[in-house]
C-alpha cells in the first residue's frame, strides 16, 4: 500500500447499529486493526454499559484506544486526537489498515479533521467554574457565557457543561471570545491518510428494538453490580464516565435507596438511549464523503455489500 495517503476505514452510525461486528468483520478481511472512538470505552472497568469488545473478540483482532485511563483521570478530544494518531501511525508503520468504530462523534472529528488548539487548561477558573456549575446549574454558567461569547453561547447546547465551561474559561483566561480564537487559528487536520467513510442505518423501528433489547441484555449481564463494583473501588461519583447513559442512571438508583424499580430504570434507559441515537445519527448524517448503507451492521448481507465497496477503493497489496 503505497503512495501519499495511507487507507484506513471508519464505521459510523448510531448506537446499536451492528457498528463492532462489522469492524470485526473488515478487520479480518481487509488485515486490519480496530480503533476504538467511544468515549467510555477508553476507561477501565466500565466494560458492560459501554459495550466493550469482549477478550474473546479481542484476542481475534488488536484493538486500540481501550482501557488505557482509570476512571477518574481526564481525558479530553485533544487526548484523543494526539493519542489517536500515533495509534494510526504505529498501525501503519505494521502495514495494516486502521478501523475506526465507535460512537462519540466528536472523537472521530477531533482524529481527522483536528480542534482548535486554544490556549492551555486553567485550573483556576476551571475548579471555580465547575463550583459554580454544581451550586446554581448548568443554565446558569451557560447564561454568563451569552454575556462574554454570545456567538459561543449560540453553537454551544446550554446542557454542554463541559464545553460551556471550556468557552468561559478561553474567555477570562485570554480576554478574547473563543469564537474570535476559531476565526484566527485553524485546525490541524489530519494527513497521510485516505479515510473511508461508511455509515450504518435501520428503520427506526429497527432500531428501537435492538436499542430495547441491549438494554435488556446490559442489566442481565450484570450492570448494576458492575456499577457496585466501580464505586467499591473508591471511584468517585462524578468520575466522567459514570455520567455516561446507563451508569447514571443506575448509580441514581442506587443512591437513592433503590427508590425506583429496576424495571423502571431500564424503560429510562431505553428511551434516553434512544435519544441518544437520534442525535447521533443526526450527527453523522452531518459528516462529509460518508457512504450510507441500510440495515444493520451485523447482518451477513449487509457485511459483504460494504466489503465489495471498500474492496474497489482500497489499493491492492
Amino acid at each position: 500500500m503505497n503512495g501519499a495517503s495511507y487507507p484506513a476505514i471508519a464505521i459510523v452510525g448510531p448506537t446499536a447499529s451492528g457498528k463492532s461486528d462489522l469492524a470485526l468483520f473488515l478487520a479480518e478481511a481487509f488485515h486490519g486493526e480496530i480503533v476504538n472512538y467511544d468515549s467510555v470505552q477508553i476507561f477501565r472497568y466500565f466494560d458492560i454499559g459501554s459495550a466493550k469488545p469482549s477478550n474473546e473478540e479481542r484476542r481475534r483482532v488488536p484493538h486500540h484506544m481501550i482501557d488505557i485511563r482509570e476512571p477518574d483521570e481526564v481525558f479530553t478530544a485533544g487526548d484523543y486526537q494526539r493519542e489517536g494518531r500515533v495509534v494510526l501511525e504505529r498501525i501503519r508503520d505494521r502495514g495494516r489498515v486502521p478501523i475506526l468504530v465507535g460512537g462519540t462523534g466528536l472523537y472521530l472529528k477531533a482524529l481527522t479533521e483536528g480542534l482548535f488548539a486554544g490556549p492551555t487548561r486553567s485550573t483556576h477558573w476551571r475548579n471555580r467554574l465547575e463550583r459554580i456549575a454544581v451550586r446554581k446549574g448548568r443554565e446558569f454558567l451557560h447564561r454568563i457565557l451569552k454575556r462574554l461569547d454570545p456567538a459561543a453561547a449560540a453553537r454551544i447546547a446550554p446542557r454542554d457543561t463541559p464545553k460551556i465551561i471550556r468557552a468561559i474559561e478561553v474567555r477570562l483566561e485570554t480576554g478574547t471570545p473563543l469564537s474570535r480564537h476559531l476565526e484566527v487559528e485553524p485546525r490541524q487536520r489530519l494527513t497521510g491518510f485516505d479515510f473511508h467513510m461508511v455509515g450504518v442505518n435501520l428503520l427506526r423501528n429497527e432500531s428501537y428494538k435492538r436499542i430495547d433489547e441491549r438494554v435488556h441484555r446490559m442489566f442481565e449481564q450484570g450492570l448494576v453490580q458492575e456499577v457496585r463494583q466501580i464505586l467499591d473501588r473508591g471511584i468517585q461519583k462524578n468520575a466522567k464516565p459514570l455520567s455516561a447513559i446507563g451508569y447514571r442512571h443506575v448509580l441514581a438508583n442506587l443512591e437513592c435507596g433503590e427508590c425506583n424499580s429496576w424495571n423502571d430504570v431500564i424503560r429510562i434507559i431505553q428511551k434516553d438511549t434512544r435519544h441518544y441515537a437520534k442525535r447521533q445519527l443526526t450527527w453523522f448524517r452531518k459528516q462529509p464523503s460518508v457512504t450510507w448503507f441500510e440495515g444493520c451492521g451485523d447482518d451477513a448481507s449487509l457485511k459483504q455489500r460494504i466489503h465489495r465497496h471498500l474492496q474497489s477503493l482500497l489499493p491492492r497489496g
